[in-house]
């Protein structure tokens, strides 16, 4: 049977007018990072880039290519898998259980209950525990959602990765661990992307940017949009335009790098028990090109 676990306690809430200032000053700040004037310009930029695409039917893989080759890559404005990458890590020859007995003290935060259709509220349903205390709960569970540790900077672990130097700037790595079965929904950041599968595999499902609104999208802050349509089981009823919402699924295995360039709507669903991390740029999205001077200016 699964440990219970205690409810985490609940921060408190902001007025309106407190929310929307705050949400203006955290706008400002990732404007400031990013080089850019608006956020809400950026955003605009990266749909109307993404409207002149020709809908690809699956997504390509390239061999670890350097710098050069994937800025001009990633100025297409498509997704697509590197290989020969990470497999080199010294992360990705651990085990299970050499994390546990190397890592067992790291504190980490756990999704729980259901966090699927609470993935971009406040208040969702968190648990802290120790590392060690994490993964014998997996071990345990046996019924609904695993309990999923996703979106943690992890520097034990980033200091066995070796990322390659595709931004000029980039955020701390994010770490995802968790067994079968756990799902992050279908959702957008507004940021470059690489996505690291160090152990495991998942599957991806991919919507582009400028399908935003056949997605019912509902707003977290400036840079992340959640969707409540699920690809994997699409209510078309509840959700018709989903209907014209072009969907690339793709598996991305042990050793794969995954390429999501901002704006992407994406849903990612363990196939076994996976590790995984991701970095996301800060700075004007590769694919923008001519674009970039229009949005540095708030055009």
């Amino acid at each position: 049977m699964e440990k219970p676990l205690p409810p985490q306690p609940r921060a408190a809430r902001l007025s309106p007018e407190e929310e929307r200032l705050k949400e203006l000053a955290r706008q400002q700040r990732d404007a400031q990072a990013r080089g850019v004037t608006s956020i809400d310009a950026m955003r605009e930029a990266i749909k109307r880039s993404a409207r002149a695409l020709d809908a690809p039917t699956t997504i390509a893989r390239l061999r670890a290519p350097d710098a050069a080759s994937f800025a001009a890559r990633a100025a297409q404005g498509l997704p697509f898998i590197m290989t020969g990458l990470v497999g080199k890590w010294p992360l990705s020859t651990l085990t299970p259980r050499d994390l546990q007995e190397r890592f067992g003290e790291v504190p980490v935060r756990a999704r729980v209950g259901d966090y699927i259709n609470t993935a971009f509220a406040p208040d969702r349903a968190m648990q802290d525990m120790p590392l060690k205390a994490y993964l014998e709960l997996v071990e345990e569970h046996d019924a609904g959602l695993p309990p999923y540790v996703g979106n943690l900077e992890l520097r034990p672990l980033n200091a066995l990765c070796h990322w390659p130097g595709y931004f000029r700037k980039m955020g701390p790595a994010r770490f995802w661990i968790g067994p079968a079965g756990t799902v992050t929904p279908l959702h957008c950041d507004y940021d470059d992307n690489i996505f690291a599968q160090i152990w495991g595999s998942k599957r991806i499902i991919l919507s582009p940017p400028h399908h935003h609104d056949l997605l019912y999208p509902t707003q977290a802050n400036g840079l992340l949009f959640g969707s409540p349509f699920d690809p994997e089981k699409p209510d078309f009823e509840r959700f018709p335009l989903a209907r014209q919402a072009l969907m690339i699924e793709c598996i991305v295995a042990a050793g794969e790098m995954l390429y999501v360039p901002a704006g992407w709507y994406h849903q990612v669903r363990s196939l076994t028990f996976s590790l995984s991390a991701n970095r996301w740029a800060r700075g004007v999205p590769l694919a923008l090109g001519a674009d970039h001077a229009a949005v540095a200016r708030g055009s």
